[in-house]
């Protein structure tokens, strides 16, 4: 069976992402539309405002044929770790196109990922200076590309995209999408396209949203909603409690930010605690994630582990999902997952820093995440 793939957060799915999604299946020409999407926490760092299994419940009443979470190893990472860990799941299900939207659709994506990949492979005099970020050797070798300096985010994200799969999976196709509607963290939108972000605030400012479908404005009007503001207290327990060198451990801490986030432990808000701590070098996504790792405690080491051992948790599907799934588990690159056992949110488990976060949309009244759990079904049968 040929499917087609996207790699999504719908926080929450919205008429833009309902239009992605018909033109995946369309331009493509695929039999499947395989979604994997990141579960109850986000790559801007920050909790969903809908939890995964309301969000797959959508996405699947939006036309997806299977739903399957990033793992949290790498949906709380990177542009670079959260594309490598898509790609990874995809590639597992034999998935042949990597469907994208980008602000900017005429660009080589294959083409600049295979010069890329070379360069970081033999060093050929970029990614070699140790004193910069990555970043900003990034930015270097797309300007001697003559690509100018790109900041549009999806067109970023849709570059590691095509990394990611010269690197793991050669032989799948790109599909860039023309993205339409307001940009991805526009306080504003169309009545038809509008950002998440926008729509986000809309609903916090007791808002109904206008550019959403009527399913997802019934969810988020009658499921919990999520956000920072319901975690802060708990992110201040921890930083006032944590010793220097426990935070030391905490994955992507570095260059004593441990020190300005202790300082800043006194804020009385969430908003006020990034404005302390931000600088020119670290950006608020960044300092969101670092926020969200120090409050699950989540070292460097245990996430490393977790990403050498990724399983592919299903969940949900339709009759033609289930149909994929029949045909591919022989062969699948990854274990798949479609009921959580015990051993596997256990502490050793693959399923255990899913589990940690997960437990604290349990605490905010989210109802149980993993431990058996089944995939939805397209009509909400288990």
């Amino acid at each position: 069976m040929n499917a087609v793939g996207m790699i999504t957060e719908f926080n929450p799915l919205h008429n833009g992402h309902v239009y992605a999604m018909q033109q995946a299946r369309k331009l493509s020409g695929a039999d499947a539309l395989v979604i994997v999407m990141a579960g109850n926490f986000v790559q801007r760092g920050e909790p969903a405002i809908l939890d995964k299994w309301a969000r797959t419940e959508l996405v699947l009443a939006a036309g997806a044929d299977l739903v399957i979470e990033l793992p949290l190893s790498a949906a709380v990472q990177s542009a670079r770790e959260f594309a490598q860990g898509g790609v990874q799941q995809l590639a597992s299900l034999g998935v042949s196109t990597l469907a994208f939207g980008t602000e900017m659709p005429q660009l080589d994506y294959a083409g600049i990922a295979v010069k890329q990949l070379a360069e970081e492979r033999y060093g050929r005099g970029n990614f070699t200076d140790y004193t910069q970020t990555y970043a900003s050797q990034l930015a270097s070798f797309y300007a001697q590309l003559g690509l100018g300096k790109i900041t549009a985010p999806n067109a970023m994200l849709g570059l590691a995209y095509a990394q990611a799969v010269a690197s793991l999976s050669p032989d799948m196709r790109l599909l860039p999408l023309n993205r339409l509607g307001a940009a991805h963290d526009s306080s504003t939108g169309s009545v038809a396209f509008s950002s998440g972000s926008a729509i986000r605030q809309q609903v916090r400012n007791g808002e109904t949203p206008s550019a959403v479908p009527r399913r997802t404005a019934d969810l988020l009007q009658n499921r919990p909603n999520y956000s920072w503001e319901q975690l802060w207290p708990l992110l201040q327990y921890r930083l006032r409690t944590a010793g220097l060198d426990e935070l030391r451990q905490i994955d992507q801490m570095s260059e004593g930010l441990e020190y300005r986030l202790r300082g800043a432990a006194a804020a009385g808000n969430f908003a006020d605690f990034l404005k302390q701590v931000k600088s020119k070098r670290y950006t608020y996504a960044r300092l969101r994630r670092l926020s969200l790792n120090v409050l699950l405690n989540l070292r460097n080491g245990e996430v490393l582990n977790a990403r050498w051992r990724p399983v592919t948790h299903v969940l949900g599907f339709n009759a033609r999902g289930r149909q994929l799934l029949h045909a591919v588990k022989k062969d699948a690159r990854l274990p798949i997952v479609t009921r959580v056992s015990q051993d596997m949110i256990k502490e050793d488990g693959v399923l255990a820093l899913t589990q940690r976060a997960d437990s604290l949309i349990e605490m905010l009244g989210g109802g149980r995440q993993n431990y058996g759990r089944r995939p939805l079904m397209e009509d909400n049968e288990c």
